[in-house]
């Protein structure tokens, strides 16, 4: 009842006088600095969860960059590698508008297990055209020719193989030869005297005799020479100017006596000539 009264009192000396003022300042001074005080643990406390939460998002996002790095690198390399097909394939289509015969791009779907022969499946068949003894090149020079026909693939015999030989001349004087598959990555030149006007990176080329390879196309260029005073012959060694083991493309070549492809199937360049043709006559008329 005492301290009721005396509060009442220093309620009305505050509100009607200014003599408390002054120690109204002291005593909120103090329970500031109080409240201060007592709000440090709860401080500590947010600022420990933030630190922690800070943490575990770091954590959280340190992994998801991490994957998405990867998903990046793979998706990297993937384009790396359709840039190099692209490529490839520019190459190759290219290397087809240079060709005078008809050439159809196929794709290389397999290898003969088989280590002590050479040949490769590829995706088109008698129902595209294909026909046994066809040429195959890639973008650089002859691989090799079709074998075996079944109705939506074919197998080609690399000229690399020890049972497949190929009619070559050299390019620079005409010098007729036969170039026979050693089973490694080179082709031996047969039946060429020691006197024979030949030389090491001599670039030989299809003669076209016997038909089945169209002449002029890059076969192989000459790497090694020995002459063997005991023999007539020359051991000739060249080096395949095709990418054997590399090319995933590769062009099939039809001839005009064996051709059977529709024109639709031919390269551009094919049609670019018979529009050309057509329009040429339309000219005329």
């Amino acid at each position: 009842m005492t301290l009721s009264i005396l509060a009442i009192i220093v309620m009305i000396v505050d509100a009607r006088f200014e003599v408390l003022v002054p120690v109204r300042h002291k005593i909120a001074i103090i329970t500031t600095q109080v409240y201060s005080i007592t709000n440090i643990p709860s401080k500590l406390w947010d600022t420990a969860v933030e630190q922690f939460s800070s943490h575990s998002e770091l954590l959280s996002e340190n992994e998801r960059l991490k994957a998405q790095s990867l998903l990046l690198e793979q998706r990297l390399q993937k384009l790396a590698s359709i840039t190099q097909q692209n490529a490839r394939l520019r190459e190759l289509l290219n290397s087809a508008s240079l060709v005078d015969e008809k050439a159809v791009v196929s794709e290389l779907i397999g290898i003969d297990p088989n280590p002590t022969t050479f040949r490769y499946l590829i995706d088109k068949g008698s129902n595209d055209g294909v026909f046994v003894g066809q040429s195959v090149l890639d973008a650089t020079g002859v691989m090799g020719q079709v074998v075996d026909v079944t109705s939506y693939s074919a197998w080609v015999i690399l000229i690399t193989d020890t049972t497949h030989s190929i009619p070559v001349m050299v390019n620079r004087n005409g010098l007729r030869a036969i170039a026979s598959g050693t089973g490694e990555d080179l082709l031996e030149i047969r039946y060429v005297p020691n006197n024979e006007d030949i030389k090491v990176n001599d670039l030989l080329v299809s003669s076209g005799l016997g038909g089945n390879f169209p002449s002029g196309y890059p076969v192989a260029t000459v790497s090694d020479i020995k002459n063997d005073t005991g023999s007539p012959f020359a051991t000739i060694y060249a080096k395949p100017t095709a990418a054997l083991n590399r090319s995933r493309y590769v062009l099939l070549i039809f001839t005009h006596k064996k051709s059977s492809l529709p024109d639709e199937q031919t390269a551009p360049q094919d049609e670019t000539k018979t529009s050309e043709e057509e329009n040429n006559k339309e000219a005329n008329k």
